[in-house]
């Protein structure tokens, strides 16, 4: 999680960047590419952007380019994930450039390659990445196959596929109808058991963990499964969609199909948690917020589930006064600096360290649950402006 909220607040910093013309390249290299490739296509760009009329951007376009072409060199291939990779003039000053490159490695597998250039950097493929929290178990079939799938954000993982040849049977002679019929109706009951068992098992895998199973197909078949009770008791479906296809494409149809009810899904996990935290304090249960009591319920090993505001700017600031020589520690928010100490002297900043991250090392360390909250939704507002935008559900006190 640690890693998640770095790339989190690299996203933040790359959003306020503006570029003083179509300067800002960003280049996103799915997993498994050639890195030779993206750096002959990035040759290609170099000699395109040379015909830019402004001298100025063209000057920081190319220096930009060069600048990632002389990066990816460092590497053989890309990382599992993938990479991506941003550069260009971050100066405020019209009069100084400064040619900056992030990089970063994805939470999961990117599957596209993009090279854009503009006067914001290319942030929506991987900030989707990152907010996606929950994992969901999607099926796709008919009566002949099935594909079953995980999602997590917008990375579809298949899992297993399975057929079924029982309406492909044709009858032989002397066979009656009758167990022709109960041969064919067999043959079905099997393959709905088979998928089931897949299912089932997906999810003892991911300890029960995912949020629920999708289900689409073409023809009537996906019904007939729901109503076999093949899957264990635990599993909850959320959802049934007609879909054209019982592959990836279908898999691809489907997630289309349900991005209302994933978004509602997301939408109901938060409010649940901050709901149940709100209900906790306030009659003086098993949560706690703030980050001095939360730092210190994570070290004794209480803490359930950590809970942040994703919008939360939160430093740990160490001060020495130029005229005393007195030290201390000080949270601040939102790059807020003292400057003058109790006695009149300057403040010099000796130290600064992102308190949020800090807390998040610690419960990756023990073992706890982070989830993030958005700022979108009433409840996350609240849980901001009323309990800092940190807090904790407790195991006990």
């Amino acid at each position: 999680m640690k890693k998640e909220y770095e790339i989190m607040k690299e996203i933040k910093r790359l959003k306020s960047i503006r570029g003083s013309g179509t300067e800002l390249i960003s280049v996103y290299i799915p997993a498994g590419f050639q890195i030779s490739e993206e750096v002959a296509r990035l040759r290609e760009e170099y000699s395109q952007s040379s015909n830019i009329k402004s001298k100025t951007t063209r000057t920081n376009v190319l220096s930009a380019i060069e600048k990632i072409m002389q990066y990816l060199k460092l590497f053989k291939e890309t990382p599992k994930n993938g990479l991506v990779v941003f550069c260009g003039n971050i100066s405020n000053n019209p009069g100084k450039v400064d040619i900056e490159l992030f990089s970063m490695e994805p939470p999961q597998p990117l599957k596209v390659n993009i090279y854009r250039c503009d006067s914001t950097f290319l942030l929506d493929p991987i900030e989707e990445m990152v907010e996606a929290r929950d994992t969901f178990a999607l099926l796709v079939m008919d009566g002949r196959e099935a594909t079953i799938a995980t999602l997590s954000g917008t990375h579809i993982r298949v899992v297993k596929r399975l057929n079924s040849t029982a309406h492909a049977k044709v009858r032989k002679g002397g066979q009656s109808a009758r167990r022709y019929e109960r041969a064919i109706e067999e043959s079905i009951e099997d393959y709905y058991k088979r998928i089931g068992d897949a299912i089932n098992q997906l999810f003892e895998q991911y300890q029960f963990k995912i949020k629920g199973l999708i289900v689409g197909g073409p023809g009537p078949a996906k019904e007939g499964f729901i109503k076999s009770n093949s899957l264990n008791y635990q599993i909850k479906i959320l959802g049934v969609y007609d879909t054209g296809y019982t592959d990836e494409y279908g898999l691809e149809e489907l997630v289309d199909k349900a991005k209302d009810l994933l978004e509602q899904q997301e939408a109901s996990q938060e409010r649940r948690i901050i709901e149940r935290f709100i209900q906790e304090v306030s009659r003086g249960g098993l949560a706690t917020y703030g980050y001095e009591n939360t730092k210190k319920a994570l070290e004794a090993n209480q803490v359930s589930t950590l809970i942040i505001n994703k919008d939360i700017d939160l430093e740990k600031v160490k001060y020495k006064c130029n005229s005393c020589g007195e030290e201390f520690e000080k949270l601040e928010q939102n790059g807020h600096r003292e400057e003058k100490h109790s006695c009149g002297g300057n403040l010099i900043v000796e130290n600064v360290q992102d308190a949020v991250e800090e807390l998040i090392d610690i419960a990756d360390k023990k073992g706890v649950e982070t989830i993030f909250v958005s700022s979108e939704s009433s409840y996350g507002k609240e849980f901001l402006m009323g309990f800092t935008g940190i807090g904790a559900l407790l195991r006990y006190k």
